[in-house]
């Protein structure tokens, strides 16, 4: 007969275990950031499929501004705004900028800040500064270099709103996420 008898030293033993549980945290925390900077890379597409983000005027430059410098973070986002119509002479039949004029000094002048639109269902149903209310997903376009185009998903005329002006990007907006908030 064959008896293994071994002591067990419970200093040692406390020790093992907690080395053990030190590796062990230490392999999720690794896990868990990489995919924590692998979802930031590819933060893109379907994540937003669902959510529709409203641009108001208040926040509207400083949109504006984020996803023009940052465009693949927010292609295939879905966002809804207003704006009227503005075309310029090299646009095709469905291209058009959802526009706002933006106050840039304090003579009340003005300059054309907006999207790219692309509407390829019932453009003839919309003239030149006609106000309009869309919805539509973000991709990537070309227009004299890459640049955000909202594909429209529904178009609708609306009243000229009160508040028809936007103001300059905020220098202290930053963007905290990839939602258009």
């Amino acid at each position: 007969m064959f008896i293994l008898n071994f002591k067990v030293n419970g200093n040692k033993f406390a020790k093992t275990f907690l080395g053990i549980l030190l590796i062990v945290i230490l392999i999720a925390t690794v896990f868990i950031s990489i995919k924590l900077l692998t979802a930031s890379s590819f933060k893109t597409n379907d994540n937003y499929s669902n959510n529709v983000n409203e641009i108001s005027p208040k926040n509207y430059t400083n949109i504006l501004k984020s996803v023009h410098d940052d465009l693949d973070t927010y292609i295939g986002q879905n966002i809804k705004f207003s704006g009227y119509v503005y075309r310029l002479f090299d646009f095709t039949e469905s291209q058009f900028v959802l526009a706002r004029d933006m106050i840039i000094s304090s003579d009340f002048q003005t300059v054309v800040v907006g999207f790219l639109c692309e509407n390829r269902n019932n453009m003839n149903e919309f003239t030149d500064n006609d106000w309009v209310e869309i919805e539509g997903t973000i991709t990537k376009g070309y227009y004299h270099g890459e640049i955000p185009v909202i594909e429209i998903k529904s178009m609708k005329k609306i009243e000229k709103p009160s508040e028809e002006y936007v103001y300059p990007p905020d220098d202290s907006y930053v963007q905290t996420s990839t939602t258009l908030e």
